[in-house]
């Protein structure tokens, strides 16, 4: 299980960085500078990830679609950890008090992913 959640955290992280540098790597040649300027604020994780898809699919592929989607990713890779551990605790362990306490904290980042 440390291995899995090492492997999860670790993949997360470097995706996230990726996309992130990518992002800010194409912003730089194209403008000559690191700066992007646009506000993320008022919006929760999925009405981003809704907006930047719509951006996407009407061919409005920019810097800033890899530095969000670096974003999203960052955000999402605690999520996949403890999805991973309900995971691991109900079908390997088959320990239902750590299913249901991690259940539980599923439960509240999902809550909080739909929060502003």
């Amino acid at each position: 299980m440390d291995a899995l959640v090492g492997y999860v955290l670790l993949s997360g992280v470097l995706l996230s960085m990726a996309l992130v540098a990518a992002g800010l790597i194409w912003e730089w040649a194209d403008t000559g500078s690191l700066a992007l300027h646009y506000r993320l604020g008022g919006m929760n994780l999925f009405e981003l990830v809704v907006a930047e898809i719509r951006l996407a699919g009407h061919d409005a592929i920019r810097p800033r679609l890899l530095v969000n989607f670096g974003i999203v990713v960052l955000m999402l890779t605690p999520f996949v950890r403890v999805l991973a551990s309900v995971a691991y605790f109900a079908a390997f362990l088959k320990n239902w008090k750590y299913t249901l306490f991690t259940a539980f904290v599923l439960a509240v980042l999902t809550y909080s992913l739909f929060l502003r």
